[in-house]
């Protein structure tokens, strides 16, 4: 699956689940780390750490695993590394605090879902 349909995808099943204000960041060519930054916020830690492991178990029945998962206990912040594609759940507070798509989006690289 390419990465700007895997992107979609996830955008797709984030809004299923009552995300708030889902972007996607394309990234290439600004850092080594990812192509995409899927950005989305969760109304409370609870439903921050439900979206992530929604998107989790939905991205596995595709037979693609995270390469790595942070924050989701917490679920102020919860991050999942896709190789190309990195999802940042945060709650209200968090998103606000990091605001990821002030550093690496604008009105080019950015699509709202």
């Amino acid at each position: 699956m390419e990465s700007k349909e895997f992107v979609e995808k996830i955008c797709q099943i984030l809004i299923d689940r009552k995300a708030e204000d889902v972007v996607s960041i394309d990234v290439r060519g600004k850092t080594e780390v990812a192509d995409y930054y899927v950005v989305a916020g969760g109304r409370s830690m609870t439903h921050t750490r439900a979206l992530i492991e929604h998107v989790e178990e939905e991205i596995d029945k595709l037979g693609i695993a995270p390469v790595r998962r942070e924050g989701v206990r917490e679920g102020r912040w919860a991050v999942l590394d896709y190789g190309d594609v990195l999802v940042h759940i945060f709650n209200d507070e968090t998103r606000l605090f990091y605001h990821l798509e002030s550093l690496w989006g604008n009105d080019t690289n950015t699509t709202k879902y």
